[in-house]
């Protein structure tokens, strides 16, 4: 039902080494793309700080190559933001103003707020795009349920997989 829509998931934090991350985007370029060749035209992000982002910034950066691909921000709540640095907030402002379609999960902050947008992320994809290095938090959680749920799950911190 959702083949043509993509989630995403990932840590907050990515490989500090500039080379590294260079890598990690290259690999989610290369992923998105057969993706994209696949039919997949919407791509789900969480905005939450490190590869939500990223992965958003990429979709908005291959919309220009791609002008059918839609990125759709699921958001656990309004102020998701609230102790964000100062440029982090106006990272997140400029992708939530790009962004196709904006969804909140919940009005307001509360313990398993995460949790309910990581689930309609998957609920409403039928691939997932991951960057998971631990077995625990809610990258791991995220993925766990995603291959439970039958997606196609790629672990772009797992080489073998590209």
């Amino acid at each position: 039902m959702y083949q043509d829509t993509c989630c995403f998931t990932g840590h907050r934090d990515l490989p500090q080494a500039m080379q590294e991350r260079a890598a990690l985007h290259d690999r989610l370029v290369g992923t998105l793309e057969y993706l994209i060749s696949q039919g997949v035209i919407y791509f789900g992000s969480g905005g939450a700080l490190g590869f939500d982002t990223l992965a958003a910034e990429t979709v908005l950066e291959l919309r220009r190559i791609y002008p059918q691909i839609r990125l759709i921000l699921v958001l656990p709540c309004q102020n998701q933001d609230r102790r964000w640095k100062p440029e982090d907030k106006a990272r997140y402002a400029a992708l939530k103003q790009q962004a196709d379609k904006v969804i909140y999960t919940s009005e307001a902050y509360f313990n398993g707020c995460m949790q309910v947008r990581n689930r309609h992320l998957v609920e409403h994809s039928g691939h997932c795009v991951c960057y998971c290095t631990r077995t625990t938090g809610g990258t791991a959680y995220t993925l766990r349920l995603a291959r439970a749920s039958g997606l196609p799950c790629i672990n772009l911190a797992e080489t073998e997989n590209i």
